[in-house]
């Protein structure tokens, strides 16, 4: 199933952020670009680094005008409990989003029914709550904070700009195409 250009449905989740317990809706996600990141399991071996890695680059997401949401099938109450006990995990600043009912994952096309987990996916999502990129694996394979802000900054650059595309490797600042007859074969 094709995910680019779907709009994201409505949802309503438990999420724990700045050390509070609250909710967070498709609406949240409206007018900014926003990264869901789907992660199989709290207290587990993969994901805090994982996490730790977003964390470590939050503040460039910030700067290009993107919130990332952390998303596993775990409770609130995990997610906090693991911000508590984890060094890796106390440097998340970001949203970690409950899971808890499958509804999120499954929406998404991550879910793995007979864990109650879901695999590794990311998606990007525009200003108009459309998915524009992402990648799903699986839980054995850990992802790279950088190429993510490298596809936000990318996605970014074409909504923006939409008469340019961005090549292979292409990072803010780099040069852009502008397709059209006269770059058929040139390049």
């Amino acid at each position: 199933m094709n995910f680019i250009g779907r709009k994201v449905e409505e949802f309503k989740a438990p999420v724990y952020y700045n050390n509070e317990f609250s909710e967070v809706t498709e609406k949240d996600l409206t007018g900014k670009w926003s990264v869901l990141f789907f992660y199989p399991g709290d207290f587990t071996f993969v994901c805090p680094t994982e996490l730790e890695d977003l964390a470590n680059h939050y503040e460039e997401f910030k700067k290009v005008g993107a919130e990332i949401y952390a998303v596993s099938t775990d409770s609130e109450f995990v997610h906090k409990a693991w911000k508590d006990a984890s060094e890796a995990i106390k440097k998340v600043q970001y949203p970690m989003v409950s899971d808890r009912n499958l509804k999120l994952s499954e929406m998404f096309g991550v879910l793995l029914e007979e864990d109650g987990q879901s695999l590794r996916g990311s998606f990007v999502i525009n200003p108009d709550v459309q998915i524009v990129a992402y990648e799903v694996h699986q839980p054995g394979i850990g992802r790279s904070a950088k190429e993510l802000l490298r596809k936000v900054k990318a996605s970014k650059y074409v909504y923006e700009h939409g008469d340019k595309v961005c090549p292979a490797n292409w990072d803010e600042g780099g040069e852009t195409l502008t397709p059209g007859i006269d770059l058929v074969g040139k390049i």
